[in-house]
């Protein structure tokens, strides 16, 4: 079990809790990649995805996650829910407490809103993404997966590179990987680094091939227009010349170096297409193990606090 009923933010999360739940996913991925994906881990448990935001990867790993181990799952979706009528986030997590779920997994475009929404009910809360501030289950999957490459986090030399102001993710891995003893490198125009970053005990920098040398992994992030003002960057093709990683780039991380990206990718402009199809490559291997850990959170996160 966890330390918390909720499942907020790794940087509130405690090492033996990201190690309880990387060591379960272990387990859980030999059911992913079983012929009868079917366990009763959390048979009799109600799952909601509570998302106010769109999503492909983080939703349906979560609704496959609760199917997998044999859990009751229903998704709802701001737009066509309630909320479109004007009712309130904390209203609308009473009314889906009181219907008998276990556990809301939430995304929304405002950071901190899952944690809100946890003060207000008794199931439990994980944060499928809240704004600019964290997107926790990307980085443990992250963190999976490179483990699971090389054996472990501790010493390695990780390489983060992008739009580091928008990314919900680089916020989760930085503090997450640091806590699992690993060295990280921020890499991105000056426009897309949010102030005082370094602060948190990474290193900074605006030089890409600075950044990948001797890197372990390479983490390239997407460029969230949506997210974005006007003016940070001339163009994705300029963006591309300068901060784009291509074969050329990788060359200066390890020979062994890993690639890694949360998706969705925009192909040729964050990073080109031959290194994203080419060997060292994990990207597809970051969506099944994204499976995998979500099924271990959940098993373990239904067994904890007041769902004990």
């Amino acid at each position: 079990m966890l330390s918390y009923k909720d499942f907020l933010g790794l940087r509130e999360t405690s090492v033996d809790d990201i190690i309880k739940i990387l060591e379960a996913s272990k387990q859980m991925k030999q059911i992913v990649q079983s012929p009868n994906k079917k366990a009763p881990h959390i048979q009799g448990k109600s799952i909601i995805t509570l998302f106010y935001e769109n999503s492909t990867r983080t939703r349906m790993s979560f609704e496959l996650a609760t199917k997998y181990l044999g859990g009751v799952s229903a998704n709802i979706s701001s737009s066509a829910s309630s909320v479109a009528k004007g009712e309130t986030l904390i209203d609308t997590g009473k009314t889906i407490d009181m219907m008998g779920t276990d556990v809301i997994i939430m995304r929304h475009n405002f950071s901190g809103a899952p944690h809100l929404l946890a003060k207000h009910v008794n199931a439990s809360v994980i944060n499928a993404g809240d704004g600019m501030n964290e997107h926790p289950t990307q980085a443990l999957l992250d963190m999976y997966t490179i483990i699971e490459a090389k054996g472990g986090l501790k010493g390695l030399k990780i390489a983060i590179v992008g739009d580091i102001l928008h990314s919900r993710v680089a916020r989760s891995n930085i503090w997450g990987l640091q806590k699992m003893g690993a060295e990280v490198t921020l890499a991105g125009p000056d426009t897309l680094m949010p102030a005082e970053i370094a602060r948190t005990g990474v290193h900074v920098s605006n030089n890409v091939e600075e950044a990948l040398h001797g890197a372990d992994v390479v983490m390239g992030l997407r460029i969230q227009m949506e997210r974005q003002k006007k003016g940070l960057f001339p163009t994705t093709r300029e963006y591309c010349r300068f901060f784009g990683v291509n074969e050329k780039l990788l060359s200066l991380a390890k020979k062994d170096a890993l690639l890694l990206h949360p998706g969705p990718v925009n192909r040729g402009v964050e990073i080109s297409s031959a290194i994203m199809d080419g060997d060292k490559s994990l990207i597809n291997e970051q969506v099944q193990n994204g499976v995998a850990v979500r099924m271990a959170l959940l098993y373990l996160i239904t067994r904890s606090g007041a769902n004990e």
